[in-house]
């Protein structure tokens, strides 16, 4: 960031990062409603999917947030099953940092704990799980539709 936008940016309420997030969240789950996904070039192809003909850990996501949208959760999990049990954490996650951002500042002497980087490889292991199983013949229930 250069100098004058680092200083724009301080000057915002602390809020304001997590709310224009979860405003563009509202917005692309409003287009995935009434644009459908499952219709054929609505949206681009998976480009992954194009290249290598298998699965990312990310395919099935937009036509598992538009069934999402129409409260189709049988449907969601059909498309993307982990983006369906990692749901609760991220609402979660995003709750706690829209609270803490309009929460007073701690003392400074209070010391900031920082989270195990065990949760990080955990989190990145099960995604590569996700992505090779679901690649594989007996784990062709997790692919998309």
């Amino acid at each position: 960031m250069t100098g004058t936008a680092a200083s724009i940016w301080r000057r915002l309420h602390p809020a304001t990062a997590p709310l224009l997030l979860g405003g563009a969240g509202v917005a692309g789950a409003t287009l995935l409603h009434f644009v459908d996904p499952n219709e054929e070039g609505n949206y681009p192809l998976c480009p992954w999917l194009m290249l290598t003909g298998t699965y990312c850990p990310g395919c099935g996501t937009m036509r598992a947030v538009h069934a999402l949208t129409h409260l189709d959760i049988a449907g969601a999990a059909q498309m993307n099953v982990f983006l369906l049990a990692a749901l609760p954490y991220f609402a979660f996650a995003y709750a706690r940092w829209v609270y803490r951002s309009f929460r007073p500042a701690p003392p400074p002497t209070a010391p900031r704990r920082m989270p195990s980087p065990m949760w990080l490889y955990l989190l990145v292991g099960l995604i590569m799980a996700f992505w090779v199983v679901r690649n594989l013949p007996f784990g062709s229930f997790l692919a998309p539709g």
